[in-house]
């Protein structure tokens, strides 16, 4: 009989473990600490922009941005463009992502290329 009862009390001690550990990973709101994060999907577009409702099916992402690589033709050096999203011909203001999609999310360093571009672009 004790070895029933403490196999039970194992059991539901293992249950609150796992659960809590599966809430913290679903539902514990991640913070960010930059004003501007890049997020990466799984078809290997890079948008940056301010994230918000992460943990949910479809995280917001606004005041955003992507890069455009293009090719000079007389010097045929490759050039990296940062572009506003809101310029499309249906003038979007955020992005509804799909969580799925998501493969990764990283902090824009205030002193990266990224936020001095972004802020250049602000200041025009």
């Amino acid at each position: 009989m004790k070895r029933l009862l403490y196999g039970v009390l194992i059991g539901v001690i293992l249950s609150a473990v796992g659960l809590t550990i599966i809430w913290e990973l679903r539902f514990k709101r991640i913070k960010f600490y930059t004003p501007y994060q890049a997020v990466m999907l799984d078809n290997n577009q890079v948008y940056y922009g301010k994230l918000t409702g992460l943990g949910r099916d479809y995280p917001v992402l606004t005041d955003v941005y992507y890069i455009k690589s293009g090719m000079d033709p007389k010097t045929k050096d490759v050039k990296n463009v940062l572009i506003r999203r809101g310029n499309e011909l249906h003038g979007p203001d955020r992005m509804y992502l799909n969580g799925r999609h998501i493969l990764l999310i990283e902090p824009v360093g205030p002193l990266s290329s990224v936020a001095k571009l972004i802020a250049e672009s602000k200041n025009q």
